[in-house]
């Protein structure tokens, strides 16, 4: 098991323990020929990011060391350790310190997602009293009405005989129920084109990744066409975001019974933000509604679009899965949490999609202290890259691990869900998991349980008709993946 621990004073002779040495530095370790100044940089393809670091450490093991201009950082893909580091948040490690001035550039206000230490706390308790699953059930309407709106939509496709644009189709569907639960806002990209607040937000993610791992700060010097179009979709969604605190706290002015029973996650931010000494201000409630819409349209809609494609390429599971929802359906709707709660088959399916696509494959961590990681010497601000599937697949850790196979977290056909549960991490580890996995878990089975109940699949691919290629823009989405349907019970 790795562990991580306090070096001792001594730089000679770091310990992870009374006595025990650290046996090498990051100096030590193995990694990719760099080019001199530059060292890997210019080898980094950025949309393919993930999928070299897992090649590298198939190739130098699961420590490696990769070189970003003057930037040296370790890589590991060992999950003992990468569970242990996200365990050790906040004290140990924090999120990059190269996030905060990152989006700080962008504009991004400080919420949950990229804040630290004590500021991190303060936010923590205001969100996680918002993402109570018993607020969460009482915003479940929302839920229901943006499920009844894709089925309406993909009614129409379905009817027409139209291909369908899966990955835009879905994040179609997150825009408008997080807005809806969350905000209390109903901006129904679903039911017209106008996709205003999507197409804006579509822009910030791939541009924070990409500057990221940028070795030249170029955009500090000269903006190029995409940096400017970038501004101008920071300044719409702020403005959204401040007119969604501006109508909510007029809702709790103008009913303060709502006070003490939120109807949406951003009245209960506000009521938890202005309890006395919440340290909470408008630019901390602002930073996480958008942390809600970037994280909420980009994780769940590019998970379900992989579960789809999954599905369809394995049609046993398909019709396992399609059996159950019709199975649970069967006296007809409305869609209630009880129906949603029926569905562990379907649930065991994301699961397994959620290991074998994880739309986080690498996260980013930096040391606050010396420590010790396994046998290796980690110096203050180190910034570690934790390489999240690699062992997920790894037939040592989970049977048959590169094999779709959702029974596993249903303990069947001998398969155990202990080690893919010990294993996979897709809502990461520890203090800072992510608060809105169970938000996301009921988002993802009503449009599983939306399309298995109503439609006929007829096909879900690519143009080429092969495996739809992982694109990294800080979340990893499929390419291309276009679906056909047809009504239920159509030839």
């Amino acid at each position: 098991m790795s562990a991580v621990a306090p070096i001792k004073p001594d730089p000679a002779a770091p310990s992870k323990g009374p006595g025990t040495p650290a046996v090498r530095r990051i100096a030590d370790l193995p990694g990719p020929k760099g080019w001199p100044v530059l060292g890997n940089l210019p080898q980094i393809k950025a949309a393919e990011f993930h999928l070299q670091l897992e090649r590298w450490a198939h190739e130098y093991g699961r420590y490696f060391q990769i070189r970003m201009a003057n930037r040296h950082m370790l890589v590991v893909a060992d999950h003992d350790a990468v569970a242990t580091m996200l365990r050790d948040r906040p004290d140990g490690f924090r999120r990059s310190a190269r996030l905060d001035v990152i989006g700080a550039e962008l504009g991004l206000k400080p919420g949950l997602f990229g804040s630290n230490g004590d500021d991190w706390k303060r936010q923590r308790r205001m969100v996680m009293s918002a993402f109570d699953p018993g607020h969460v059930k009482a915003y479940y309407p929302s839920l229901v009405k943006c499920g009844e709106r894709l089925a309406g939509r993909w009614g129409k496709a379905a009817h027409s005989g139209a291909s369908i644009d899966l990955q835009a189709d879905l994040m179609r569907f997150t825009v408008d129920a997080i807005a809806g639960l969350a905000f209390g806002n109903d901006v129904n990209t679903l039911e017209s084109d106008d996709d205003v607040i999507q197409r804006h937000l579509d822009k910030i993610f791939p541009k924070l990744f990409t500057r990221l791992i940028a070795g030249v700060p170029y955009w500090r010097f000269f903006k190029t066409a995409s940096d400017r179009a970038l501004e101008e979709s920071m300044s719409a969604v702020n403005r959204a975001i401040d007119g969604f605190i501006a109508a909510a706290r007029q809702r709790l002015a103008d009913d303060p019974a709502r006070r003490t029973a939120p109807q949406n996650l951003l009245e209960a931010m506000i009521v938890a933000a202005d309890e006395p000494d919440s340290g909470i201000d408008h630019d901390r409630v602002a930073g996480n509604v958008m942390t809600m819409l970037l994280a909420g349209e980009d994780t769940t809609a590019n998970t379900l679009t992989w579960c789809i494609w999954l599905l369809q390429q394995h049609p046993d599971a398909m019709a396992r899965a399609m059996a159950e929802v019709r199975g649970v359906m069967a006296g007809g709707g409305p869609v209630t949490l009880d129906h949603l709660s029926q569905l562990d088959f379907v649930e065991a399916c994301m699961h397994e999609t959620m290991r074998l696509r994880p739309v986080a494959p690498q996260l980013l961590v930096q040391a606050n202290h010396d420590t010790v990681l396994g046998d290796i010497a980690v110096p203050a601000g180190t910034v570690v890259v934790c390489v999240m599937r690699f062992d997920s697949v790894d037939d040592t850790f989970v049977p048959e691990g590169r094999q779709f196979r959702p029974e596993r977290w249903l303990g069947e056909a001998g398969l155990s869900a202990a080690s893919a549960k010990r294993i996979s991490m897709p809502f990461g580890a520890g203090p800072r998991m992510c608060p809105g996995r169970y938000l996301a878990l009921q988002e993802m089975k009503m449009v599983l349980l939306t399309l298995l109940n109503g439609f006929e699949i007829k096909s879900v691919a690519t143009a080429e008709g092969g495996e739809p290629a992982e694109r990294l823009m800080f979340a990893m989405a499929p390419v291309g993946l276009r679906m056909t349907l047809s009504p239920r019970g159509a030839a």
